[in-house]
């Protein structure tokens, strides 16, 4: 009796480590996986639950198709996707439209990379710069290319002359829609 007492123990350890075994494999199978997948970069990362960043929020609108194809182009999205916070000036489609023919086409260029990143970095602001907190004459300093200038006319807040139209916050800080491409002076 003992004799089959030890024998079942034993065979109950074996099963025990050979599950304990089993268990940890795809743990190191997934370790490599996350792996991987946090080397894409933060836009990388997929999150259903969370509210969306300034990316995934300008992916989504139809106003703004050309912006995010300069962000693309300038290889921006990690950048923007990360926690920030940012204020981003987002000029619409129709203000790219207002650009000289070919302005465009000949920034989305690869020779041209650095110089869409002067411009989108001039749209780009370290921090969240909400309108109501915004006051006439402020002065602030982007990422590239200088200072923009806040006008306040009424209820209505301008940044460099382009009327803020719209306001939306993310998760990683805020878009302000503007009907003008801001350009570095």
């Amino acid at each position: 009796m003992k004799k089959s007492i030890k024998t079942l123990l034993f065979a109950g350890l074996l099963v025990a480590f050979g599950c304990k075994q089993t268990d940890q494999a795809p743990s190191e199978t997934t370790t490599e996986n996350t792996t991987k997948e946090q080397s894409t970069g933060q836009s990388g990362v997929k999150d259903e639950s969370s509210s969306p960043n300034i990316v995934q929020t300008a992916v989504g609108s139809k106003d703004h198709t050309t912006l995010v194809t300069a962000v693309k182009a300038a290889d921006l999205v990690d950048a923007l996707s990360n926690a920030g916070p940012f204020t981003v000036f987002a000029p619409t489609n129709a203000a790219f439209d207002k650009l000289p023919a070919g302005t465009v086409a000949d920034l989305l260029k690869p020779e041209n990379k650095e110089k869409l990143k002067n411009i989108l970095g001039y749209h780009t602001y370290v921090g969240t710069l909400k309108t109501e907190y915004m006051q006439d004459g402020q002065e602030f300093d982007m990422v590239f290319g200088g200072k923009v200038k806040i006008t306040k006319k009424g209820d209505k807040t301008f940044v460099n002359g382009s009327e803020i139209v719209a306001s939306i916050p993310t998760s990683n800080g805020i878009i302000h829609v503007i009907g003008d491409v801001l350009l570095p002076k």
